[in-house]
């Protein structure tokens, strides 16, 4: 296998991958809904409260929010301004979207994630748990925000090569969302 097949053969890996993480947190979507109205009913119809369950919708939302980042960045999902990209051509889009991810997107997601460690292995290293007697496992919850900066690179790395790959010609150049909002 050329280098020429195999680059598009692992940018769809790493594609693949974004993908899959995706669509399966978006299951805890449906969960999440579904705990959060059995706590409206254990508590309006009978009294009953539960920390544990309402600290499971919290702990969902996080993984959902946090894990599904790269999925969003991967489907161009995040809120952008894209004064200046609609006019230009695909080429000086793929340049845009090169610098930004480099000069924006990596280093940004580099700082949260190494800056993150020392706080995720202080919560690991007592094994820290809910302060209000719900769910023992804190350090899982903060162990989110390193890998949703693992994802995020990995994805980053992934959008980056497709924009080498766009303006050295060896993929497309993509279009124009036709979701997209103009204001």
């Amino acid at each position: 296998m050329s280098r020429a097949t195999r680059e598009p053969v692992l940018l769809s890996r790493l594609d693949a991958f974004t993908e899959v993480i995706g669509r399966s947190i978006a299951w805890l979507v449906l969960m999440m809904m579904l705990v959060q109205f059995a706590i409206v009913v254990m508590r309006y119809l009978f009294n009953v409260h539960s920390i544990v369950m309402q600290e499971s919708v919290m702990y969902m939302h996080a993984a959902v929010f946090m894990l599904a980042a790269a999925f969003t960045l991967k489907h161009d999902g995040h809120v952008r301004v894209d004064v200046f990209n609609r006019r230009m051509s695909p080429r000086g889009r793929a340049w845009i979207e090169l610098f930004g991810t480099l000069l924006l997107l990596i280093p940004v997601v580099l700082f949260l994630g190494l800056g993150s460690l020392r706080y995720v292995a202080s919560s690991w290293a007592i094994l820290e748990r809910s302060s209000d007697g719900g769910l023992p496992a804190v350090f899982l919850l903060k162990t989110l925000i390193p890998l949703m900066c693992l994802l995020l690179l990995l994805q980053g790395i992934a959008q980056a090569w497709r924009q080498i790959l766009i303006l050295r010609g060896r993929l497309p150049a993509e279009k124009t969302h036709e979701h997209e909002e103009i204001l």
